[in-house]
């Protein structure tokens, strides 16, 4: 192989396969060293090395140089190994190169067109390269035909032998992030920006917004001209349902944002505890709640906090009924009982689960006091006569008005 063959060949394999020529020369010399070891034999330790400007190549065995006739036997011996090395080596390049581009895409939305399924899976062309969309990242109930376009998100990238597997996804939040971002301007200039999503795919979705400048109403922009913007969304999303939200930073006004079209009376924060005690009028439960709980459970994700939902009549009952538990336990005292009440502490479980630090603080005790109470709270919480509170509400199947 004289030079000027080797630099065309690198040039016509980087052109047609858009692999870097770098590489393209590696794998020569790679390919070199495959076909001589047929001659020199196994331990030989041989190397090679081609002159990226001029071509040409030099080689050694076991740290001899070799003679032009050595090279040029070299060339001829075996060409068939040499060329599947090539082969490999160039096949290789090209799955690198397509894992590259298609790890920069995770997190992206792509459009696909269906193949064909396979099983619960459907294969989609993108490009030229095939992506899967396993059952379990689907929204429930859609299928896809051959020649369907599918929008979703790249959720991963594998590398199989000399191709990669691209993982797609149609139910991770970052779907509707993109579709968003797609959708609306305002987002994908920067003016709003999304701060939470919370979603149950091919149900219901919760996503919080909030703007930059002032004179932009987030959530009205995210709805768009007679609800045209979300509109297109939720049917991208198989008609499933997308409540906007209004962000705020103060949790006493976020929480009853997310729990919106419900109307919510107070919003007491119970700090230690990580909840949100959340009094509703009792026409308002339904609301609040949602079908199977899925309302007050996406505000609870797109809060971060654990919400219960009660009337006011509720709480009352609730605190009456703490405060007699808690003075029956050996070493509880009334202004004790009433602080723990009012960090939210409202049933023998949730006394049970309290840090000792937090209640020798609370109630000026010392450690064995504080862990004799905390004893007596997780045995009584095995026979639980108090309310318990954060629900899932998933047994609740309430009427929604929504």
């Amino acid at each position: 192989m004289n030079p000027g063959e080797v630099l065309r060949i690198v040039d016509s394999i980087h052109r047609d396969k858009k692999i870097e020529k770098e590489i393209v020369f590696s794998g020569i010399e790679a390919a070199l060293v495959t076909a001589a070891r047929k001659h020199y034999g196994e331990d030989a330790l041989l190397e090679f090395r081609i002159n990226r400007e001029s071509g040409e190549i030099v080689g050694s065995c076991n740290g001899t140089p070799m003679t032009p006739e050595e090279l040029e036997q070299t060339g001829r011996i075996d060409a068939q190994t040499a060329k599947q090395v090539m082969i490999q080596k160039i096949r290789e390049a090209e799955r690198d190169a397509l894992y590259d581009q298609f790890y920069a895409e995770v997190d992206q939305l792509v459009v696909g067109v269906a193949q064909k399924n396979e099983g619960q899976t459907t294969v989609l062309a993108l490009g030229n390269v095939e992506a899967i969309l396993p059952r379990h990242e689907k929204i429930p109930g859609e299928s896809f035909r051959p020649n369907d376009r599918v929008r979703a998100v790249v959720v991963d990238v594998k590398k199989s032998g000399t191709r990669i597997k691209v993982i797609l996804s149609r139910v991770r939040p970052m779907l509707v992030r993109r579709l968003f971002e797609q959708e609306v301007p305002e987002i994908a200039d920067g003016i709003i920006e999304i701060k939470e999503i919370s979603r149950e795919p091919g149900y219901r979705t919760k996503i919080a917004v909030a703007s930059v400048d002032p004179r932009v109403d987030a959530k009205g922009a995210c709805v768009g001209i007679r609800g045209g913007r979300i509109k297109n969304i939720n049917q991208e999303l198989g008609n499933e349902r997308v409540d906007v939200v209004e962000w705020s930073d103060d949790m006493l006004v976020f929480i009853p944002n997310a729990l919106q079209p419900a109307e919510v009376e107070e919003v007491i924060l119970c700090s230690m505890l990580g909840r949100a005690v959340v009094l509703v009028r009792p026409d308002q439960r339904s609301l609040a709640i949602g079908r199977k709980g899925q309302n007050v459970r996406l505000a609870s994700k797109l809060c971060g906090w654990d919400i219960d939902i009660m009337s006011r009549e509720d709480l009352e009952q609730i605190l009456e009924k703490t405060l007699t538990g808690y003075l029956e336990i050996d070493g509880m005292t009334d202004t004790l009982a009433d602080q723990l009440v009012g960090e939210g502490f409202l049933s023998f479980d949730d006394l049970s689960i309290i840090e000792p630090d937090d209640l020798m603080a609370l109630g000026q005790l010392t450690e064995q006091e504080a862990a004799h109470i905390i004893e007596q709270a997780e045995k009584l919480a095995e026979e639980e006569e108090l309310p318990t509170l954060n629900k899932s509400y998933e047994n609740e199947d309430l009427p929604e008005n929504d």
